[in-house]
């Protein structure tokens, strides 16, 4: 009886220790894609396409200009939502009235963003790489989406 619960601290603790490293693996991937600037990402995310979808030249500059459209989209709300969590001096209320007017506002116009981005997306690629690079971007939208039921139970 002894030693089946001391196989199973280990194996908990094995596990503890497993996750932690997951999460810094996590945070440095992160860490590392905010510090990169719009070009670069937009670089990267265009290789990776080009690899994925067989893009040819001039493909791959018009999705270039995309991608690149899309990484100062992204920092330029990253850098509005740090300097909104950095401000102070405003009530609780208030605060709370203006995350719900200024979500939904937000909400409205990333989904807008989604759409015009998409919409150039199938102008440029054919319907064979249109419909890969689609299953592409639902396959990362649910593991965005299993990342965020992991962080919910934590």
């Amino acid at each position: 009886m002894k030693k089946l619960i001391l196989i199973a601290m280990a194996f908990v603790t094995l596990q503890a220790v497993a996750q932690d490293k997951q999460k810094e693996k996590r945070k440095a991937k992160v860490a590392q894609m905010k510090s990169m600037s719009a070009e670069d990402q937009a670089t990267i995310a265009t290789k990776k396409l080009t690899l994925a979808l067989d893009l040819d030249e001039k493909q791959q500059s018009q999705v270039k200009e995309v991608m690149l459209e899309q990484a100062m989209y992204r920092k330029q709300k990253r850098d509005k939502k740090e300097q909104m969590n950095n401000a102070k001096g405003t009530n609780s209320t208030a605060k709370v009235q203006n995350v719900k007017e200024v979500g939904v506002k937000d909400i409205n116009e990333r989904l807008d963003h989604k759409i015009e981005a998409k919409k150039k997306m199938k102008s440029i690629l054919n319907a064979e790489q249109y419909k890969k690079w689609e299953a592409m971007q639902g396959r990362r939208h649910m593991k965005a989406k299993e990342k965020n039921k992991m962080k919910s139970k934590h």
